[in-house]
């Protein structure tokens, strides 16, 4: 153990860590508002409007993150004068932003696949027995399908938070300096191969964190399933 190196560069790595932390934590949030009206245009009959859906998640999903963020980030550069035209210009000129952005985007078709399978999950005679009682149908959605539908998804929905967690660590290559960019800076300053094994049990220790509370929260909301 060099404990001159932890010295050094540990306080660094707990503040790279809560970087992580707030990318995570904002790209999340933002993603499941933005994965509502997604999904539900996923299930849309409207064929227009379900094809675009499809074609975002299909292209978030199918190609990898590091693209997505080297596409926002160097490409936005292309448009410069374009994005100071409208005033957008300050959010792609910082890295954090544009980490932000496109992890917002990413996250945004996963979770809207997550809540599409878990509404199609609820059994459609509920639906029919609500409508049946002259509820309509966004009363229904609101009331009846949706409630269930959440707690469906509240598994993978955790999965993807821990994903997002790994995920995050691209950031460092677009001179963000998260855990894993202060990471990097640390090796390259030392070569000392132990700063990748403190980056590891830090993301491990998040990540069994998350575990833990999402476990808490799932079991505090379903109890009276298990009840049943």
């Amino acid at each position: 153990m060099n404990w001159e190196l932890l010295q050094n560069y540990g306080p660094r790595m707990l503040s790279g860590l809560i970087v992580t932390l707030q990318l995570v934590v904002i790209s999340i949030s933002l993603g499941a508002l933005l994965a509502v009206p997604i999904a539900l245009g996923r299930m849309s009959k409207n064929r227009v409007i379900g094809g675009l859906s499809f074609a975002y998640v299909y292209a978030m999903r199918g190609t990898p993150l590091l693209a997505q963020l080297f596409l926002v980030y160097y490409g936005a550069g292309q448009f410069r004068a374009e994005l100071q035209s409208i005033g957008l210009w300050w959010l792609f000129r910082d890295a954090f932003f544009c980490c932000v952005f496109t992890f917002t985007l990413n996250t945004a078709a996963y979770q809207a696949e997550i809540l599409r399978g878990a509404i199609l999950s609820v059994p459609r005679g509920q639906s029919e027995a609500a409508m049946s009682l002259g509820l309509t149908p966004r009363s229904v959605f609101r009331m009846v399908v949706a409630p269930q539908a959440l707690l469906l998804a509240l598994r993978p929905l955790g999965n993807e938070i821990i994903l997002m967690i790994k995920g995050s660590s691209v950031a460092a290559i677009v001179t963000v300096f998260d855990l894993m960019g202060v990471t990097r800076l640390a090796y390259s300053r030392s070569f000392d191969f132990q700063v990748y094994l403190w980056a590891a049990v830090l993301y491990l220790a998040l990540v069994e964190i998350i575990r833990r509370v999402w476990d808490m929260l799932e079991r505090r909301l379903t109890r009276h399933v298990r009840q049943h």
